[in-house]
């Protein structure tokens, strides 16, 4: 009785001296081993090291990807890493750069500045209806779980001021049918972030010949549980191909082309 007593006593003291710290950035959870939590954010929480956040090469990047507001309080430093990360190892394969699903082009934004595109002959076709998702390809599943409640503005236009100069393609328009306006051979990076089913696996039909060997697919919006359906059509697809899907731990997954 007196030691149930003792441990809590000793868990009231700590409550009391750490409810202060109990919230969404919290410093709370360390320990002799780990140290402080160095990142949190997309999901993840860790104390290990986080030396990419204060590279010059990327603090520059992600300036760039947070000058391009796409929404209140972006904080994605991991998944911008990745992605860029990614587009870096694509500058040794044959092809071009792609996104299917831009938003104000945060992500690509950033890769451009990374790889140094620009000194490259490689282009970065950009698909987006940039005025939000097309209601008639959001499934009933989709719908039930809310996925027409995306609210995404017009921002074609301050799209257009972003990639001004740049080697990037804008594609104004509904995937699939703005597929056939890539002039390309060959694609050495494919990114799909579109939150709808049928237009990404229209996508990846649509890409995966021309895509080069070694070639990587970013699926932004696998693993959150709001987007099951489309991690569902992605498993499916990978099955198909006799490919295996990479889950991150930010939400995002990778596959690769063999």
């Amino acid at each position: 009785m007196i030691k149930a007593l003792r441990k809590f006593r000793v868990r009231v003291l700590w409550f009391f001296r750490n409810y202060k710290k109990i919230e969404f950035h919290s410093t709370l959870i360390t320990d002799e081993l780990t140290g402080p939590v160095r990142y949190i954010s997309d999901g993840v929480i860790t104390c290990n090291n986080t030396a990419f956040l204060e590279q010059a090469r990327f603090k520059q990047a992600y300036a760039l990807a947070k000058s391009t507001q796409p929404w209140p309080g972006f904080k994605s430093e991991w998944r911008v890493m990745i992605n860029c990360w990614i587009a870096e190892q694509a500058m040794r394969i044959e092809g071009d750069f792609v996104e299917c699903g831009v938003n104000t082009g945060a992500y690509s934004r950033a890769i451009i500045d990374y790889t140094h595109l620009t000194s490259s002959t490689k282009r970065f076709y950009l698909f987006d209806t940039w005025e939000g998702l097309v209601d008639a390809q959001i499934s009933a599943e989709e719908r039930k779980k809310g996925i027409q409640n995306y609210d995404y503005k017009n921002i074609y236009e301050k799209v257009q001021k972003t990639f001004e100069g740049l080697p990037a393609v804008l594609i104004k328009g509904s995937v699939p049918e703005t597929l056939d306006q890539f002039k390309g051979e060959k694609v050495a990076y494919l990114s799909l972030d579109m939150n709808v089913t049928l237009p990404e696996i229209a996508a990846l039909e649509f890409f995966w010949p021309k895509l080069s060997s070694g070639a990587f697919i970013v699926l932004d919006d696998y693993g959150f549980m709001l987007h099951e359906e489309q991690k569902k059509a992605m498993d499916q697809f990978a099955a198909k191909m006799k490919v295996e899907i990479l889950p991150l731990p930010t939400g995002q997954a990778l596959m690769m082309k063999p």
